[in-house]
């Protein structure tokens, strides 16, 4: 268990004493008023969680650009920096993977852009957590990052579709080397070409 999920059970464990205080105290009144306070007490709670999580999605989603033509993204709550690129046209999400060495697609994604994963010829092959898979080399018309008014336009840029599972698509080395400064300062991380 991380350090970030025990102070959450703390979190909730706090909230759930406050509930369980509340109902023990109160119930000298009518039970129909405790139990009433108690589904308005519940629903704030779950309330307040449900705009918790999606502000820390929302915040940690989005990449900035610092008046240096700095491309910042912070990590998200599960700790991945994620990206968003325009790949022959398409949207397709990416996690920024210093350990991948290429872009590395997804089956969806694949599609998405303009492959059909099923007739592409998987010749090569990659050892991953999951075990070997198969990798078919295709390579991509454009790829752009937009942001702030900055644009990062890449053309003819290798990649591989991964024949096995992957939910997400990876931004390996391969394309990351093509900025003159990667830095991860916490939870940021830094893009400069």
């Amino acid at each position: 268990m991380s350090t970030d999920d025990a102070m959450q059970l703390v979190y909730l464990g706090i909230w759930g004493a406050v509930l369980v205080g509340y109902l023990l105290v109160s119930r000298a009144t009518n039970w129909g008023t405790t139990l009433r306070h108690a589904a308005l007490w519940g629903l704030i709670f779950v309330g307040v969680a449900a705009a918790y999580g999606l502000w820390d999605n929302l915040t940690h989603r989005r990449p900035t650009v610092t008046g240096d033509g700095e491309i910042v993204l912070r990590a998200g709550g599960d700790r991945h920096f994620k990206l968003e690129l325009q790949v022959n046209g398409s949207p397709v999400e990416f996690i920024l993977d210093t350990g991948a060495s290429d872009i590395v697609l997804s089956q969806e994604d694949a599609a998405r852009v303009g492959f059909d994963p099923d007739s592409l010829p998987y010749l090569g092959q990659a050892r991953t957590a999951n075990g070997t898979v198969g990798l078919a080399r295709v390579e991509l018309t454009e790829v752009v990052l937009a942001e702030g008014g900055l644009e990062f336009r890449d053309t003819n840029v290798p990649a591989f579709v991964n024949e096995g599972a992957l939910d997400v698509s990876l931004l390996g080395m391969g394309y990351l080397s093509r900025y003159a400064r990667i830095s991860i300062e916490g939870d940021r991380l830094i893009l400069q070409r």
